[in-house]
């Protein structure tokens, strides 16, 4: 096994909870009450992710994450 990074886009819900979703692993999410939590389940649902692909005999994205950029907007 080697190692890999990802990026992590957080959100937080209305409820106070943390949402976390990896782009370059699609339907690859999880949640926390705190950032630690998040951090520990994405860990988790992304070795789990990595896990069904190799599994799968599929290939295993290579992170493709450029960045994030605020735009304003009248709504």
């Amino acid at each position: 096994m080697e190692k890999r990074k990802y990026v992590i886009v957080i959100e937080k819900d209305e409820d106070g909870v943390y949402i976390g979703s990896v782009p370059s692993l699609p339907g690859c999410h999880s949640y926390g009450e705190t950032l630690d939590e998040l951090m520990k389940n994405m860990k988790e649902a992304i070795e789990l992710c990595v896990e069904v692909l190799e599994t799968e005999k599929q290939a295993i994205p290579i992170e493709t994450f450029v960045g994030t950029q605020e735009i304003e907007v009248l709504a």
